[in-house]
């Protein structure tokens, strides 16, 4: 009887041994879980940011190619249709309104008087508004005759557009009566892949006067 009580006693440190190693395993499992899943978020995140920041360059390239869009509208294109560069020689206030010539159908539309300091035209123009009778910023193409592709994945989901202000400028050493010059103020929004992704851009742009004969 006593034999048998000691062989008894004798296994149970065999078992307490099984079970130590079933929640170690249990416990390595666990660890390797949550470092898997971990690292699952952290791909996912770091693809996410990747995914923006290509949207977001996007935009940037098209709000850029809105303004050399600009730079051609001023400047003026061949097809005498289209072009209105006439109408940035003298700026007149007939052309360049204040809030800017809104609609589609305006051939002042993107015109704008700068507004004052606190509130000039880019700040309170609604950019991205496209509808046809209230859009006050100008679509790419419109009087240039340049078209760009929209709508893919890898595209811009829309046009980007832009608005021109006709702001006074005295050439650095001109005479107080040397008429007056101007310069153009061009702001431009470009999007994204997603309509949601903008990127607003500004440049400084003067148009030379026609020489004399």
């Amino acid at each position: 009887m006593s034999r048998c009580k000691l062989a008894h006693r004798a296994s149970r440190p065999a078992k307490n041994k099984r079970g130590l190693a079933l929640v170690t395993c249990l416990a390595m499992l666990a660890a390797v879980m949550i470092l898997s899943v971990g690292a699952a978020n952290l791909a996912t995140e770091g693809e996410r940011g990747a995914r923006a920041d290509r949207d977001r360059q996007l935009a940037f390239h098209a709000a850029e190619i809105a303004l050399r869009d600009a730079e051609l509208d001023i400047e003026g294109v061949p097809d005498p249709d289209k072009s209105r560069s006439a109408r940035f020689i003298l700026p007149q206030s007939v052309d360049f309104i204040a809030g800017c010539g809104a609609g589609d159908s305006n051939p002042a539309q993107g015109l704008c008087q700068p507004g004052s300091e606190a509130a000039p035209a880019w700040a309170v123009v609604d950019l991205a508004d496209d509808g046809k009778q209230t859009a006050r910023a100008v679509a790419y193409g419109r009087f240039t005759g340049r078209r760009l592709a929209t709508g893919s994945a890898s595209l811009p989901a829309r046009l980007p557009r832009y608005i021109i202000e006709a702001l006074p400028y005295r050439r650095p050493g001109g005479a107080a009566d040397g008429g007056q010059a101007w310069v153009f103020r061009v702001t431009a929004i470009g999007f994204g892949a997603r309509p949601s992704t903008h990127v607003v851009l500004q440049s400084y742009y003067r148009k030379e006067a026609p020489c004399c004969s």
